[in-house]
């Protein structure tokens, strides 16, 4: 187990899109590393520093099964980065429908003043 000051953070660890496509993978079910290299396109060294990494941050958990190491999802620290992220969600949320109301009214407003430039524009009999 590594030391805490070693410990890698939840989002340090999605930060990579390689270990992304890992959790994708084993979000299915757990596997050993030489199953899961066959899904990259990179060396099974690689792939276990990838596990590694997201391993230290708590993502996937590693059990030994005779001479293999399997991993499986650990989904719980995904919570603490929901939590987080929906904050910003409700931000987007709520400056989107301000911009949506924002565009409407421009568009009520533009739709005003060209049908009056029209009006003017029709010669009066």
């Amino acid at each position: 187990m590594p030391a805490p000051s070693q410990k890698h953070d939840v989002f340090q660890a999605i930060a990579d899109p390689t270990r992304r496509q890992l959790l994708r993978l084993l979000a299915d079910k757990e596997m050993p590393v030489t199953i899961i290299s066959r899904h990259f396109p990179m060396s099974r060294t690689a792939v276990s520093k990838h596990l590694r990494i997201l391993a230290n941050a708590g993502l996937v958990k590693e059990q030994k099964v005779g001479r293999e190491t399997r991993y499986r999802l650990q989904p719980e620290p995904l919570i603490e980065l929901k939590q987080w992220l929906s904050f910003f969600e409700r931000f987007w949320a709520n400056k989107l429908s301000m911009l949506k109301h924002y565009v409407e009214n421009e568009e009520i407003d533009g739709l005003k003043l060209v049908e009056s430039k029209h009006e003017e524009q029709e010669p009066k009999e």
